[in-house]
């Protein structure tokens, strides 16, 4: 079954906490781009994000990649499938690491958004693979975990470029 197919979201109970987070409190309904939506969802949270210490930060992705876990494994048995759309909590994890130790600005977390679903959608090695392999809410969760590595990395080359080259 595509992981893009609506037909088995007849299933998804709003009501039942472990679905409301896998679908990113509704977000991961949206008819079109649920992940790009998911992303959005998280922008708020990560313009905040940006203001907390490495170790407040560390601790918040882990607890959203532990409780993302579950829940989209949860979801997932529900559906019937693997890694539907709707379910965009792996976005929000995946938009937190790539915001990890960005200087206290509001709004670079829009530069995150931006390159995090570049590389989500991209899927450059090892996120491709990963979305591939794994399966179950830690599959869910760890392809997209590691497209914010992505993101991470390339927004910090890009400020040692900037700060090397423009300062």
């Amino acid at each position: 079954m595509d992981k893009h197919d609506r037909s088995p979201l007849q299933k998804i109970n709003l009501s039942d906490p472990w679905q409301l987070i896998a679908t990113g409190f509704g977000t991961g309904m949206l008819p079109k781009m649920p992940g790009t939506f998911g992303s959005l969802a998280a922008l708020p949270f990560c313009c905040a994000f940006v203001y907390l210490n490495l170790y407040l930060q560390l601790a918040i992705i882990v607890v959203v990649t532990v409780i993302g876990t579950i829940a989209a494994d949860k979801t997932e048995k529900v559906l019937g499938m693997h890694d539907n759309s709707a379910i965009v909590i792996d976005e929000v994890a995946g938009m937190l690491v790539s915001c990890l130790l960005y200087p206290p600005i509001w709004y670079l977390p829009f530069f995150a958004f931006i390159l995090f679903r570049f590389f989500d959608i991209l899927k450059p090695w090892p996120v491709g693979t990963a979305d591939r392999l794994l399966k179950g809410g830690f599959g869910v969760m760890f392809d997209d975990l590691l497209a914010g590595c992505w993101a991470f990395t390339v927004f910090y080359l890009g400020s040692l470029i900037y700060h090397h080259f423009v300062l």
